[in-house]
């Protein structure tokens, strides 16, 4: 069993940045960040395996950067360059297997940017 609490998630004109941090209490491997807009499907952002490899979707890839602290067992979420259209709920994720497959979810953390 694995859990994860988001934070950092806040309120931003377009253009600044903000920080999200994923706390995960148990074994991690591949963990992920996800979106959802009010409306729309959850979307992932993007993925980081437990050795450091990364992925982004396109709409993010250049503006935001996933990292992981594995002595914290913490991932984060740098996002640079904020948009009105990144505004969602943003939730982290991740398996309790060495794949990527995204078993447990944490409680969301809202990041809403301001024109």
């Amino acid at each position: 069993q694995v859990q994860l609490v988001e934070s950092g998630g806040g309120s931003v004109q377009a253009g600044g940045s903000l920080r999200l941090s994923c706390a995960a209490s148990g074994r991690t491997y591949c963990m992920g960040w996800f979106r959802q807009a009010p409306g729309k499907e959850r979307e992932e952002v993007g993925r980081i395996t437990s050795v450091g490899d990364t992925g982004y979707a396109d709409s993010v890839r250049g503006r935001f950067l996933i990292s992981r602290d594995n002595a914290k067992n913490t991932m984060y979420l740098q996002m640079n360059s904020l948009k009105t259209e990144d505004t969602a709920m943003y939730y982290c994720a991740t398996s309790g297997v060495p794949v990527c497959t995204f078993t447990y979810w944490g409680q969301g953390t809202q990041v809403t940017v301001n024109p």
